[in-house]
């Protein structure tokens, strides 16, 4: 497997807990948490600091999901070994060489049409 697969994989499981989380939460209106045991979801599990869980669990997973965005970048990069764009490169654009006519040999005149 590659750099980018390995990478890509962990952003989207980090990513799809992430929504999941969120999604559980009870925010003002409702939510989902509401429609998974009515009022009884502040106590998932017997835990009555399901909030707080859930709160440090989204910070934790947010910043996972950063951290592994901003390590894929430099390792991808570090891995192709070229961080310059070939773009900008100013001897990529001279390093074209101008087609060339053949050399002949014998000169030709012009045949002179005029009537003198």
């Amino acid at each position: 497997m590659s750099t980018f697969t390995i990478f890509l994989v962990l952003i989207i499981i980090v990513s799809f807990l992430l929504v999941v989380v969120i999604m559980v939460q009870n925010p003002k209106g409702g939510g989902l948490s509401s429609s998974f045991g009515g009022g009884g979801s502040q106590q998932l599990g017997g835990v009555k600091k399901t909030t707080d869980f859930l709160d440090k669990s989204t910070w934790i997973l947010a910043t996972v999901l950063l951290a592994l965005i901003l390590v894929s970048n430099i390792a991808i990069d570090g891995a192709t070994g070229t961080t310059e764009s070939k773009a900008l490169d100013s001897d990529a654009a001279t390093s074209i060489p101008a087609p060339t006519m053949p050399a002949t040999d014998n000169a030709i005149t012009p045949i002179d049409t005029t009537n003198n």
